[in-house]
């Protein structure tokens, strides 16, 4: 068995020699042009399209606390529920604020009765005053007399202001005692999404307690992203044409939503708000687009990227964005002239539209540029170019995303 293996290893060994011998007397043909794809620059107004990162947020967010201190008796909703405005949330136990009411009515009723002794009292003192006057003109009592009783008659008036005052401030006070018994029952102040509550059952609560829950409109939804000083003053050129305001310009762009999860939203936005200021430590504004959220799907806290055709480039110059090559943060284009040779050529990239690539400077409508084999060429090659055709090109995609 051994001598069986060694004479076929030997008998391999010859053949490849022979082979390698008679290769080395014929030669090698030598090699051609190399095949490459190309595709002519195009020439065409093209839509600019912006991107930026985003973050989702309700439209209203109304943080629910106590107004009142006291212990949480009852929670009336259900955690991350819809809830409707004045639909109870909470209870807190309300027998401490009935008996203030209580009280309060007491005194109010107290206060009354105080005011109908006062005004007795002033009667009193006014007949007094009114029979004294004619008598002491006559002398038959004497001005000491009529004196005490028109003092007696403005204290009685002094006590009727004190008692209605008095009336007044139990009256403020049963209706303070009123508010903070309704207190006891927190109620939601819009339509929307409540929370998880941040309170149990049995704790006390109260204005320094914290938010009990929090509650959210949800439909439409916002988002909120950031742009550049540079980026909202280039876009406002773009959009902003004749005597039309940076709002009323901002309403007229439609805006596209892209999720997490690589999907795009199926209903588009609209613009809500620009902030007032940049902000001075990130040279940021702040830009709020609202979308509709039917079913309440998206919810706070989510991000996603959002997009707006922000204008249309006159006669914009364009390449495929296989076509570039990025070399120490500059851009490299290979150029296929009329006699098949290449040229590298350094270019100024503008805005990414598609599968497309906008060329600010370096190449002209017509130029060939080569989309596939760019690694198989130098400057001065001589190229065998074939036609790109983006039917190659969404091949090549699939396969690099099905490795």
């Amino acid at each position: 068995m051994l001598n069986s293996q060694v004479k076929l290893s030997a008998i391999l060994l010859a053949v490849i020699a022979t082979l390698t011998s008679g290769c080395g007397k014929m030669g090698l043909p030598p090699a051609g042009p190399p095949d490459v794809e190309v595709a002519a620059v195009v020439q065409k107004d093209v839509p600019i399209t912006k991107d930026w990162v985003a973050t989702l947020d309700g439209l209203v967010n109304a943080q629910i606390r106590a107004q009142v201190t006291g212990l949480l008796l009852v929670q009336n909703y259900v955690n991350g529920g819809l809830v409707k405005t004045g639909a109870p949330l909470f209870e807190i136990d309300p027998r401490p604020f009935q008996a203030a009411l209580d009280q309060a009515k007491g005194n109010l009723d107290e206060a009354k009765a105080n005011l109908q002794q006062a005004e007795a009292r002033l009667g009193k003192t006014q007949i007094d005053v009114t029979r004294y006057t004619p008598l002491a003109k006559e002398s038959a009592i004497s001005q000491q007399e009529l004196d005490d009783a028109v003092q007696a008659n403005l204290a009685a008036k002094a006590a009727v202001e004190g008692a209605q005052a008095g009336i007044a401030g139990a009256r403020a006070a049963l209706e303070n005692a009123q508010l903070n018994l309704g207190f006891t029952k927190i109620k939601a102040p819009i339509d929307g999404v409540a929370a998880i509550a941040t309170a149990q059952i049995g704790d006390l609560v109260g204005p320094q307690s914290g938010a009990l829950t929090s509650v959210s409109t949800l439909n439409p939804i916002l988002v909120n992203f950031t742009v550049s000083e540079e980026e909202y003053l280039n876009a406002m050129r773009l959009i902003v044409k004749g005597n039309v305001t940076e709002s009323e310009a901002l309403k007229q762009l439609v805006w596209t939503l892209k999720l997490t999860d690589g999907t795009i939203y199926p209903l588009k936005g609209q613009f809500h708000a620009l902030n007032r200021q940049v902000d001075v430590r990130t040279g940021t504004i702040q830009v709020q687009v609202q979308f509709p959220n039917p079913g309440n799907v998206l919810r706070p806290g989510g991000f996603g990227a959002v997009s707006a055709v922000v204008g249309i480039q006159k006669n914009a110059l364009l390449v495929p964005q296989r076509a570039v090559s990025e070399l120490q943060g500059g851009f490299l284009v290979a150029v296929v002239a009329d006699d098949n040779k290449v040229s590298i050529r350094h270019v100024k990239m503008g805005a990414k539209t598609g599968d497309m690539w906008i060329v600010e400077e370096g190449v002209k409508a017509g130029d060939r540029v080569v989309t596939e084999g760019v690694q198989k060429v130098q400057d001065g090659t001589q190229v065998n170019p074939k036609p790109y055709t983006a039917i190659s090109f969404t091949q090549d995609k699939s396969e690099s995303a099905n490795p």
